[in-house]
């Protein structure tokens, strides 16, 4: 069985490219779902985020991810063929690990992202998608995440995309105190854009579909329209930032030259985009999405501490993994010993069942130290005979 998987990162692969793949929870699951039917196939978890699309396959030989994908999805392989990253084995657990720490987010020690990948190991395990590999790993990835989120501070700078986005309109505009803004969207990305910009001082609205006790939040301090009046509502805003998870644009140019003036900032935070792009040529209007964030940290050199996390979790996710590819040999193992004791017993009919059993242990264990002479230590050798000595008065 072997472990391999290919993603599309904001560092390679355009916008362009990145919003045809990405996906809402829903079509994951569907995603999922459709890779688990293809031949060679043990299990797959997808995550899918606004900067990065990665497949992870456990499967027989070596499957293409990526090819896969866009199999999936009915997608042409050609045009992503050079911008996937695939790896396997050592390096894609390697790779997970890093990803759910957020060494690989374009924000680094982004907070994000791990929440995102408990996400996606769910959406996997709903549809069955998972086995017992991949639930393996990926929970060993988010202990890692959550350990060095824990004991290690990687920066000291925003943590999400929403709070980039804060950051720029920060430097384009001075001070928010004052200043009017439309968010578009009330998921995760876009309450948080509006909490922060509410804590800038920002004169906040948030646009909501549906208006259903217990089924929303509204940040604090930030007024509601609805999401079908959010154009009417533009004219005095100052600013503008639009994150929802639509499959179609949520501001077009038609609809704004309808309009006697439109917010001057506007900040795309959605994959696939809902800001449709040619809006960044009307006059007067600067259109920024989210591969014009940047970085703000430049330096990304992992601190030993964290090495030391991640190289932790991945020694225990193959120890369980060796100990799970052994237990069909431990069996086998077994049965051969057992066959050694009713030989024994048949070639010493003279011998006590007692030293029939002492001599069968006795040659069974020389044939074990002997084969294993190259992994076995004096260590190990005491912790297994603590082991059974501890439970030889429990046997029945």
């Amino acid at each position: 069985m072997n472990i391999v998987m290919s993603g599309l990162e904001h560092s390679l692969a355009p916008i362009s490219l990145r919003e045809s793949l990405s996906f809402t929870p829903l079509q994951t699951g569907q995603m999922v779902e459709k890779i688990c039917a293809f031949p060679k196939v043990f299990g797959c978890v997808l995550i899918s985020t606004c900067n990065r699309t990665e497949l992870y396959l456990s499967c027989e030989g070596q499957e293409d991810p990526g090819k896969l994908l866009c199999l999936a999805a009915g997608m042409e392989y050609t045009p992503y063929r050079d911008v996937f990253m695939t790896c396997a084995g050592e390096d894609a657990v390697r790779h997970l690990m890093e990803v759910a720490a957020g060494l690989r987010s374009r924000i680094f020690g982004e907070d994000q992202i791990i929440s995102q990948v408990k996400d996606a190991l769910s959406i996997a395990r709903k549809v069955k998608g998972t086995d017992s590999v991949l639930e393996t790993l990926f929970r060993s990835a988010i202990s890692a995440g959550k350990e060095v989120r824990t004991k290690v501070r990687l920066n000291a700078v925003p943590t999400s995309a929403a709070s980039m986005a804060v950051e720029l309109l920060s430097r384009k505009l001075g001070d928010l105190t004052n200043k009017k803004a439309l968010v578009i969207g009330n998921g995760e990305m876009g309450r948080l854009s509006a909490t922060l910009l509410q804590r800038a001082g920002c004169d906040v609205l948030i646009t909501l579909r549906t208006y259903r006790h217990g089924e929303t939040i509204v940040p604090p301090g930030c007024g509601v329209v609805p999401y079908e009046e959010r154009f009417s509502h533009m004219a005095d805003r100052d600013l503008l930032i639009s994150a929802t998870t639509s499959p179609h644009f949520t501001v077009t140019v038609d609809e704004l030259l309808a309009l006697s003036s439109v917010p001057p900032l506007m900040v795309d935070l959605a994959i696939p985009r809902d800001i449709q792009p040619e809006v960044g040529n009307l006059p007067g209007v600067s259109l920024y999405n989210i591969d014009d964030l940047g970085s703000f940290l430049e330096d990304r050199t992992i601190p030993p501490k964290v090495e030391e996390i991640l190289n932790a979790q991945t020694e225990n996710f193959y120890r369980w993994l060796h100990y799970k590819d052994c237990l069909t040999s431990v069996g086998s193992l077994k049965e051969a010993i057992v066959d050694r004791i009713l030989s024994t017993r048949e070639m010493h009919a003279d011998l006590s069942e007692e030293e029939i059993v002492a001599l069968s242990v006795n040659k069974t264990v020389d044939l074990l130290v002997t084969g294993l002479a190259e992994r076995i230590t004096s260590e190990n050798l005491e912790k297994c005979e603590s082991k059974i000595r501890l439970h030889t008065t429990g046997v029945h």
